[in-house]
């Protein structure tokens, strides 16, 4: 009994094992995930009471859909149901509706490798996972809240109907993708249906009235739900289009040479898979038109000049099968003179890996979240009857702070933007979450350590992990029962 649950389920237990490690060290939030965690803190605490939604106060610089917010919330209601009853802190419920997010996602990646079992063999299947789980990114990023992961769990299905011959199914998924979580999959749609056409594998008129109808659909399904949770007559992805490719703002938070996702972005996250993806391609003659419109989707998103590894995840899956049947080959020729020296290249890329530096930089890299939990440890005073009000600055709500984070009475917390350091003096807040070190009125109790730099060095490791101070916990100097405690102080 227990070889045969095992058999069948003992790669999705590996892979959901390496993800749920991650969020349980570390189960804070970005700034990029806040809209959906606000959004599903929201429903699922505050359900039917819109009034009282995080997102009318603080909508962001696009809106995005609450569709990907109800579907983790409707998998993770049970048990954050009892997180409730039982009057236990809301980080708890953090942890639940991320694993809950991490297993939806996995699941569409499982359907996918029981398609690349069945094409490929049990051998390419081995790889295939083995690929995933050295990987750090993908497993990672499976269980953020973010618009690029819940797309991505749809691409995984489209994906995998692609490898079983449903071409149109394969279109109806990247086309709900497309109008529901982020319209970018449209530069993956569009060669994939390309491709498909010039191969004769689908009717134009057919693809055509096919896709319109699910388009329609699609659309009336997110204006439907949206207008309604944003009070506005609303389709959220258009305006995330008009925002990122018409006016083109996204470059106001960055930009990158346009080679960057090959030179950069593709090997940190494939790492051994990198190179062996494209000697996949030239070892089986079945690679390069599934390989083809996943390169397509990058180069095409290339010409964006904002880039982030999140946008082009979605590739991450079609790559690893690719590489997956190189290694494959190669471990089958092993004992050939040629084959044999890839095959001990091979192994030793796959044991040579930073994957180590990558979970640790990501540990370090939510400061905010770790000083906020320090704080409900020791900032509790004897008199209780008296709110305790926290101010978070725009700085930390974006690293590591969500409304999960937050505690019950006597806390109080404040995310009210533009005073400036001279106003603070003048509030009646009990501590302040900030950036800067110094505020009149204000004494620093304690500062935490963020992620700096990776930095490499002569001896071992190669490569060190640099932090610096980056959130700074300050306590009103009028408040003498605070004054008198121990801190630890800012010196």
């Amino acid at each position: 009994m227990a070889s045969k649950f095992l058999q069948l389920y003992g790669y999705d237990l590996l892979l959901v094992s390496i993800a749920a490690f991650y969020v349980l060290m570390v189960p804070y939030t970005k700034v990029e995930e806040s809209f959906n965690i606000q959004a599903m803190h929201d429903i699922l605490y505050h359900r039917h009471h819109l009034d009282n939604y995080d997102h009318l106060e603080f909508p962001g610089v696009v809106p995005r859909t609450f569709i990907g917010a109800f579907l983790v919330s409707i998998f993770s209601s049970p048990i954050v149901l009892a997180v409730q009853l039982l009057h236990l802190p809301k980080i708890y419920s953090l942890i639940i509706v991320r694993l809950a997010l991490g297993c939806i996602i996995l699941s569409t990646l499982r359907f996918l490798r029981i398609q690349v079992r069945n094409k490929f063999g049990h051998q390419v299947e081995a790889f295939f996972v083995i690929f995933t789980a050295i990987q750090f990114h993908l497993l990672f990023y499976c269980s953020r809240a973010l618009p690029n992961i819940l797309a991505m769990g749809v691409v995984n299905l489209a994906y995998g109907h692609w490898l079983k011959g449903n071409f149109y199914t394969a279109l109806n998924y990247l086309v709900f993708a497309t109008t529901i979580f982020r319209c970018d999959i449209v530069l993956l749609l569009c060669p994939l249906g390309l491709e498909l056409l010039l191969t004769k594998s689908i009717s134009f008129w057919r693809a055509f009235k096919c896709c319109t109808v699910t388009t329609l659909l699609c659309i009336g399904l997110t204006v439907l739900v949206d207008s309604i949770m944003w009070k506005r007559f609303l389709w959220p992805e258009f305006e995330v289009f008009w925002f990122n490719s018409v006016l083109n703002r996204s470059s106001e938070w960055g930009t990158h040479s346009i080679h960057w996702y090959f030179t950069s972005a593709l090997p940190r996250s494939l790492l051994t898979a990198y190179p062996l993806f494209m000697l996949g391609v030239l070892l089986d003659r079945r690679l390069l038109p599934l390989v083809l419109p996943a390169l397509s989707f990058v180069v095409l998103y290339s010409k964006l000049p904002h880039k982030e590894l999140r946008f082009i995840i979605s590739s991450v899956p079609i790559f690893n099968l690719s590489a997956a049947v190189a290694a494959s080959r190669i471990y089958n020729n092993r004992k050939k003179s040629f084959w044999k020296f890839l095959n001990l290249v091979m192994l030793g890329l796959l044991l040579i890996r930073v994957h180590n530096h990558y979970f640790m930089a990501s540990y370090e890299n939510y400061p905010s979240g770790r000083a906020l939990k320090e704080l409900h440890q020791i900032g509790h005073l004897a008199n209780k009857s008296n709110e305790l009000w926290v101010h978070i600055d725009p700085f930390s709500a974006m690293n590591g702070i969500s409304l999960f984070c937050e505690n019950e009475w006597p806390w109080r917390y404040s995310k009210e933007e533009e005073i400036t350091l001279e106003e603070f003096g003048q509030r009646n807040f009990t501590y302040l979450i900030n950036e800067h070190r110094t505020i009149d009125g204000y004494k620093c109790l304690f500062y935490v350590n963020g992620f700096s730099r990776l930095r490499r060095q002569s001896g071992f490791p190669p490569i060190i992990l640099d932090k610096e101070p980056k959130v700074y916990i300050h306590g009103n100097i009028k408040n003498e029962e605070l004054m008198l405690k121990p801190w630890p102080g800012c010196s």
